[in-house]
């Protein structure tokens, strides 16, 4: 998981603290919207709908503003017909990139995101290029002073986690689940009085790349400029940056 870590957090910190709250509001539903219309509007039986509505309360979001876009999602209310689309590119230094978009015009989001790309020290690349780099997973952080190594690891694999990780140089340990059982995880982990301080559904390199302190810069400066689109939903790199890189956020 190198890299990973602090990477999460510190998205999820941003995130959270975003003064752009409009634009991460209107991100958010966006995800609702699409989830509902895939899935159905009962997060109960809708994990990708239930994952994003506790991002949306996380950011604050007014329960009026989730439950419309649950409707648009179901067709009870009219609202745009968005598309998802995957675009895979590299970074500098090689580094792969996955990026997540939900769109409503596919040639301004294509254009826009290589324009992004180039003009990072990156490129867009061929549909496949990348995306085997990466699999999708279940992926929650515990503050390692809320319980031991030990004890966690034994809740955890019993409620259905893949594996966990005890990175010596990392402030949080890190759960790896299914997207499928994600939530059931964190439920248990929770009832059991362990607090998560991150839970998502993420694209997990399977390898890593190692960068300089200036090509990390650069890196850096590429995924925010991406993440500030807004038809970009996420986007998942495959570095692994010195943590004086990691300060700057």
């Amino acid at each position: 998981m190198a890299g990973h870590s602090k990477w999460a957090q510190i998205k999820h910190k941003k995130a959270a603290t975003d003064v752009k709250r409009g634009k991460a509001f209107t991100k958010i539903v966006k995800e609702i919207t699409v989830a509902a219309k895939l899935g159905g509007g009962d997060p109960e039986g809708n994990p990708r709908l239930r994952t994003a509505i506790e991002k949306a309360k996380e950011v604050n979001m007014p329960s009026d503003n989730i439950k419309k876009a649950v409707m648009k999602g179901t067709g009870e209310l009219p609202g745009v017909a968005y598309e998802e689309m995957i675009y895979e590119g590299y970074g500098p230094g090689g580094v792969a990139i996955l990026i997540e978009t939900l769109t409503d015009n596919k040639n301004r989001t294509v254009s826009e995101i290589r324009h992004i790309l180039s003009k990072n020290g990156g490129g867009l690349g061929e549909a496949g290029c990348v995306s085997w780099m990466f699999e999708k997973k279940g992926y929650i952080l515990v503050e390692k002073t809320k319980t031991d190594e030990d004890t966690l690891m034994s809740i955890a694999l019993d409620a259905g986690a893949d594996d966990m990780k005890n990175d010596p140089g990392e402030d949080n340990y890190e759960i790896i689940t299914s997207p499928d059982n994600l939530n059931a995880v964190k439920e248990v982990l929770e009832k059991q009085n362990i607090p998560v301080s991150l839970s998502e559904t993420t694209m997990l390199p399977k390898s890593y790349v190692p960068m300089e302190r200036q090509s990390a810069d650069q890196m850096i400066r590429l995924v925010d400029a991406l993440e500030d689109n807004d038809d970009v939903q996420n986007v998942y790199a495959n570095f692994d940056i010195p943590d004086e890189a990691m300060a700057l956020k």
